[in-house]
């Protein structure tokens, strides 16, 4: 197979997860760039249907799903309608929530809310479309993880988010090493400082430690990880499996 058409997910249905912003967003368009039809999670149903229209103006087939991941009943909900039409092909777990806060002032209900939603959510949705993946033979997962999992970011605190994402790495490899036998690939994206809505690279007070401290001076658009996003949830990446793809302009190089 020619290289390129390696990269081809035509005839394939990718579920993105948090797709209705930032880097969820971005990620659902390069999927559908690379031929995919596209299954939009929101929970905001304007801008979901916003992310729909565009990939339909792509030529690709775009279907909307609402619901809530932190709820098991929520998970059941949005993966039965997303599998209605067809199986899953390529599961993106994109959903994520940060709080910025020091370790002694984080409250249970805010503990609970990032790891409800960055590791328990995206353990419910892998654990249902695996299972679909797992019986077939065949499927891709790719987990949204963050250089917060490899270093403790600086100026602000967020120990919950850390933790959670570490909790994602790890999980993204306990899955690999056991589906492997059965054809499913499970990996993990790893960015550094992007800009989007959860990430307010602008604001003075972060630029010498977020921006400065990198080894390219700058943080990333959302764009710019769409290519590592289809490179694994493709063919190109077949022989890749429990691997964290780091992208973050070489701020972990220090």
């Amino acid at each position: 197979m020619p290289v390129l058409d390696q990269f081809s997910l035509t005839g394939r249905t990718a579920l993105v997860t948090g797709a209705t912003r930032g880097l969820g967003r971005a990620f659902a368009t390069a999927l559908a760039e690379a031929g995919a039809d596209i299954v939009v999670h929101g929970r905001d149903a304007d801008l979901a249907a916003e992310v729909a229209e565009e990939i339909r103006g792509l030529g690709r087939t775009a279907t909307v799903v609402l619901g809530d991941l932190t709820d098991s009943a929520g998970v059941r909900d949005v993966v039965a309608e997303a599998t209605a039409a067809g199986p899953v092909d390529v599961l993106v777990n994109n959903a994520g929530a940060c709080i910025h806060r020091p370790a002694l002032e984080v409250t249970d209900e805010e503990w609970a809310h990032v790891l409800d939603t960055n590791v328990t959510a995206l353990w419910r949705m892998s654990q249902a479309v695996g299972a679909q993946m797992v019986e077939r033979g065949s499927g891709t997962i790719v987990n949204v993880g963050s250089i917060s999992a490899m270093i403790v970011n600086r100026p602000q605190f967020q120990p919950a988010y850390n933790a959670s994402k570490a909790a994602v790495h790890q999980l993204t490899r306990s899955l690999a090493a056991e589906w492997a036998p059965s054809g499913v690939r499970v990996n993990a994206l790893a960015p550094g400082y992007i800009k989007t809505d959860m990430s307010p690279v602008d604001e003075p007070q972060y630029r010498r430690m977020w921006i400065e401290d990198s080894a390219m001076r700058r943080y990333a658009t959302p764009d710019e990880l769409g290519g590592a996003m289809v490179f694994l949830a493709s063919d190109a990446s077949s022989f890749v499996t429990g691997s964290v793809l780091v992208i973050d302009g070489g701020y972990t190089l220090y």
